[in-house]
């Protein structure tokens, strides 16, 4: 059973209640004051790491209870380590639970990888590509939904090398996506990133993810590290073959609600302004034509 009584907090939304073309930021505490400021219409929604929140009191929990009233809110976890051996930390679960019904967050998502074993590993790690992988990690992600009573979104992440390949990433994906019965938060600048690293067709592995998984995005920048080599840094703008890539992931999927990440190197607001303009423009344009 979930670990709170569903009528004793505000149940969840659910991610269809953000319109198609919404975009969003990521809620840093460094953005806080710029959020506060944001003029109407810079954001649709923000999205935060319940890790990062969850046991904050005083002026941090009143500054994101201002926040989520202003925004609708998105939840993306950092520790539940989808893909890991040691077994998932239900009490931390239903702390996340109740969180995620105290701001009535209308999607939660984390990510397809491992983080954890004896202890917490601190990095987002890659899973072998296995069948024993898709029906474990499928196994973990249903006892997750089922102890939050929701469906909820995993993450491709990037990797720099890959411990066991039976199958390609995508088919993993694709595998992992069908047995859990859950969603899809289809980071594009991942996808771009691994494309480049392994060396597989970025366009290819949009084109065969299944469209009716897909309901939300992340845009974000890397590191050049070699011209076969990016590092997913967060760190850095959005560069041109990631705005292409969203481009055409909104032209196979139609517009879904996408988010700028930005964690380190954080720009004046202005220039984060820029780029979540340059997503309204790729989703407006893409829901224009989905009307057409």
């Amino acid at each position: 059973m979930p670990g709170t009584d569903p009528s004793a907090e505000p149940a969840a939304l659910g991610p269809a209640s953000l319109p198609a073309a919404a975009v969003g930021l990521g809620l840093r505490r460094a953005l806080l004051d710029d959020l506060d400021r944001a003029p109407a219409g810079d954001i649709d929604f923000l999205e935060c790491a319940p890790e990062n929140w969850i046991g904050l009191g005083g002026i941090w929990a009143e500054r994101l209870q201002a926040l989520g009233a202003r925004y609708p809110l998105t939840c993306h976890g950092l520790s539940l380590s989808l893909g890991g051996s040691a077994p998932l930390d239900m009490d931390f679960l239903d702390q996340v639970d109740r969180f995620l019904r105290r701001h009535q967050a209308v999607l939660y998502s984390e990510h397809l990888s491992y983080c954890s074993d004896d202890g917490h590993l601190y990095d987002l790690l890659p899973l072998p590509f296995t069948e024993e992988a898709v029906r474990h990690t499928a196994h973990r992600i249903a006892q997750v939904q089922d102890r939050l009573g929701r469906r909820i979104a995993v993450e491709n992440v990037s990797t720099y090398l890959t411990p066991h390949a039976a199958m390609s990433e995508l088919d993993f994906t694709r595998a992992v996506l069908a047995e859990a019965d859950c969603d899809l938060l289809l980071d594009v600048n991942n996808v771009y990133v691994n494309a480049t690293n392994h060396g597989f067709d970025a366009s290819a592995y949009l084109a065969g993810l299944p469209a009716e998984r897909v309901v939300c995005m992340h845009v974000a920048g890397h590191f050049d590290a070699a011209v076969d080599l990016k590092i997913d840094t967060h760190g850095s703008p959005v560069t041109d073959p990631v705005w292409a890539l969203l481009r055409d992931a909104c032209a196979r999927f139609g517009p879904r609600p996408t988010l700028l990440e930005r964690d380190f190197n954080i720009p004046p607001y202005a220039e984060l302004r820029q780029e979540l303009h340059q997503v309204r423009r790729i989703l407006d344009r893409s829901a224009g034509e989905v009307a057409a």
